[in-house]
């Protein structure tokens, strides 16, 4: 898609929002959307419901082979299969593939949550076939991240990793879910915003002490899964709603 082209779709994007449409077009095309997100969310569950206790790996589809992250996601994987759980990632490139990488590699469950985007986002070649699945809303894919995890390993990511740690660390605050481990990897890469929710967040109010604990930042491979097993040894685990 060349940049005009791109730009073109997104005015018409911004157009179609204002657009008034009478109940006839409505019912007509949002009739269609609620049975579309109607069906992904009962394959997700149809595949995932037996899947036993999954850890989560985010991170971003922009990380190459040849980076530390990279090879801490693959490893961290690889431990986590060893230890018994199975590893859910987003399904695409960079720190997803690592984390699907490591899990195929011990034989373990491999699981991949894909979405189609624009620029950087396909499907890896380490993901068990009968446990790939492919979504068009982010909101639905989120529930199965949410919903079939014990944990959530979070490494250096963008906007979208972003997201699902926020996600997660708000579904816990609320008590909407269960508290499961979060654990972002790498202080050099998640010190500032950390010390930023410190010196913002909390400061202001806007979250209370106790929120800090919601999370834990480690920096190597064995602190990452030694989160996730002391959280293992005190709970049985299910889904998480």
């Amino acid at each position: 898609m060349t940049e005009r082209e791109a730009q073109r779709e997104q005015e018409e994007k911004i157009i179609k929002a204002f657009k008034d449409r009478d109940w006839n077009e409505i019912k007509s095309s949002d009739s269609w959307s609620i049975f579309k997100i109607m069906s992904e969310f009962v394959e997700g569950f149809d595949k995932l419901a037996k899947i036993g206790p999954c850890v989560s790996i985010f991170g971003s589809a922009r990380t190459k082979s040849t980076d530390k992250y990279y090879q801490m996601a693959e490893q961290i994987a690889a431990k986590l299969v060893r230890h018994g759980y199975g590893v859910i990632t987003g399904g695409g490139p960079g720190i997803m593939e690592a984390g699907n990488k490591g899990a195929h590699s011990e034989g373990g469950k491999s699981v991949g949550l894909n979405i189609e985007l624009p620029f950087e986002q396909f499907e890896n070649v380490y993901i068990d076939r009968d446990k790939m699945l492919n979504f068009d809303y982010f909101f639905v894919r989120k529930v199965m991240f949410v919903r079939y995890a014990q944990g959530f390993v979070v490494m250096p990511g963008g906007f979208g990793t972003l997201d699902e740690f926020f996600e997660a660390l708000t579904l816990i605050q609320t008590n909407k879910i269960g508290r499961f481990p979060i654990v972002l990897v790498g202080n050099e890469y998640w010190g500032g915003l950390v010390d930023w929710i410190k010196s913002s967040l909390l400061q202001s109010g806007n979250i209370n002490e106790p929120d800090l604990e919601l999370f834990n930042i480690v920096e190597t491979v064995d602190e990452a899964v030694a989160v996730i097993d002391e959280f293992y040894g005190k709970y049985l685990l299910s889904p998480n709603f």
